[in-house]
């Protein structure tokens, strides 16, 4: 079937004991065990729960793997990941990462004993620079928050797999409707399904994929251990937020294109970062690993003044943290996702003062040009008005 059909009909859309079309909410904490040595498929809904089971088996279908987990945020599906690797060992990671996985990549992890070493990853040789006889892991993000590199997911699991490691992907950016990461050879894909799975800006969630059986074995423990599990009724609206995610994807990466493309040319806008433009570095490599370019784009207006005013004007998206709603969300890494990350190491990795990151919802994209270009043009009014 093809994917807008798979999002419908996966298995899990229908309630198998009452044929209702929606999963129904199980709200129990605790079941009851009509044998005590023959106990039931559920005793405690930390360690499983009907409504979650139907999420984490969908999300194991679309992206193609063995298993799925369903966490309480995406940070809380990354952090319970990078759980798998313990004292003495070594990570290899994108440096243009989310704020908040790189916070706990540089302030958690070496509490633990666990070092990270952050390398460009659009950069193979420096992946493979970067691997240590004690290296366990590579994560990467691609295309990356929120500058948009791309990294080669096949040529990264070459590497992994030629080291022992484990190739983790952040796949939240373009979620399974465009990259399908373990079809290219990783081996646990993650998402913030707060953003485009979810859809509406009402869920915090965390989604993880797995490949491997065994694998997959480790991050159930994991989960159940930790506790760190998505809620009933948050499952709930992820599972109906995904029956429409292929549609909210391609309405809303038609009207990025257009706009970055606007952008683009605009004489107040100094770079913009989009993988469908033709003269973005990883375009080619884009167009080979993935089927779209997504709803997320990028633009520096040169200051955090600039910045600042452009935010003040815009009447269409709202400004706020997080992306992938039906909503369009004007976001300033600078003091938002990326604020975790000291200063210098952003503007090392392009995530200057100036940039502003914008993910397109399903506003008229006419209408959300002309808003961004009168919050763009204040300059070229304030000089007309002095004149």
């Amino acid at each position: 079937m093809k994917f807008a059909t798979r999002l419908l009909h996966n298995g899990n859309e229908i309630c198998p004991r009452t044929g209702a079309a929606s999963i129904p909410m199980y709200l129990a904490s605790t079941y009851h065990q009509f044998d005590l040595d023959q106990p039931g498929r559920y005793d405690y809904a930390r360690s499983g729960n009907p409504t979650r089971e139907a999420l984490e088996k969908t999300i194991a279908e679309l992206e193609s793997g063995s298993r799925g987990f369903a966490f309480s945020s995406g940070m809380a599906a990354v952090s319970t990941v990078l759980l798998l690797f313990s004292s003495g060992d070594h990570l290899v990671a994108s440096q243009d990462l989310y704020g908040g996985t790189y916070r706990v990549m540089a302030e958690v992890l070496p509490r633990l004993g666990i070092t990270v070493d952050f390398v460009d990853t659009t950069d193979l040789n420096r992946v493979e620079a970067a691997i240590r006889p004690n290296t366990k892991g590579i994560y990467i993000e691609t295309p990356s928050n929120p500058t948009l590199k791309v990294t080669d997911i096949a040529g990264t699991a070459e590497i992994a797999r030629r080291h022992g490691a484990l190739l983790m992907v952040d796949n939240t950016f373009l979620s399974p409707v465009y990259q399908n990461p373990l079809l290219l050879g990783a081996d646990i894909v993650i998402h913030s399904a707060t953003k485009f799975i979810g859809g509406h800006s009402d869920v915090v969630a965390g989604l993880v994929a797995v490949k491997d059986p065994d694998l997959a074995e480790r991050i159930g423990f994991l989960q159940n251990a930790i506790g760190a599990v998505l809620g009933v009724q948050d499952a709930w609206l992820v599972l109906r937020g995904i029956k429409t995610l292929k549609t909210r994807m391609d309405t809303a990466t038609r009207s990025a294109e257009t706009i970055a493309r606007a952008l683009a040319n605009h004489p107040e806008v100094q770079r913009v970062y989009y993988t469908g433009l033709p003269s973005h570095p990883g375009h080619r490599l884009q167009c080979q690993q993935s089927s779209g370019h997504g709803a997320v784009l990028s633009f520096d207006v040169g200051s955090g003044e600039r910045a600042r005013e452009v935010l003040s004007r815009v009447r269409l998206p709202i400004v706020a943290v997080s992306l992938g709603a039906v909503e369009s969300i004007l976001s300033y890494p600078a003091k938002m996702s990326h604020a975790a990350m000291p200063q210098h190491v952003r503007e090392q990795h392009g995530i200057t003062d100036g940039l502003l990151r914008l993910s397109v919802g399903l506003e008229d994209v006419d209408d959300l040009l002309n808003d961004l270009d009168q919050a763009l043009s204040i300059r070229t009014v304030s000089v007309a008005s002095n004149r």
